[in-house]
């Protein structure tokens, strides 16, 4: 019962992360509104991270599988992707990288300024 519970409120969070993407006239997914509807409800302490945690887990352990469909759905439209292929692989790559270095710069930025505030402390 209280994995039924803990799925039905996150389904209800995600249900009114639909309601308003259909309200809000901004390009904004649903999921998106949902999961800060959820960060502000555990935030605020409206949601115990025990109301969702057991659920969340699980959910997270069988995400692979909600790949399957994409991943299916891309093989069968290989005719379509076949002449992008390269275009597609190389701005991934490289977009790739780039999302790597800029997150390495910003966490060595944060890094060297909580070292000069630990050493200005001392």
């Amino acid at each position: 019962m209280k994995y039924l519970k803990q799925f039905l409120i996150i389904l209800a969070i995600s249900f009114i992360g639909e309601i308003l993407k259909y309200i809000v006239p901004l390009p904004i997914p649903a999921s998106i509104y949902g999961m800060v509807i959820m960060f502000i409800c555990l935030q605020t302490k409206i949601l115990k991270l025990d109301d969702v945690k057991s659920v969340g887990k699980f959910l997270i352990e069988i995400m692979p599988v909600m790949f399957i469909p994409a991943g299916v759905g891309l093989m069968s439209s290989w005719g379509t992707l076949k002449p992008v292929l390269v275009p597609v692989s190389v701005i991934t790559v490289v977009v790739i990288i780039t999302v790597m270095l800029a997150s390495g710069w910003v966490s060595q930025l944060i890094i060297r300024r909580d070292r000069k505030k630990e050493t200005e402390n001392e």
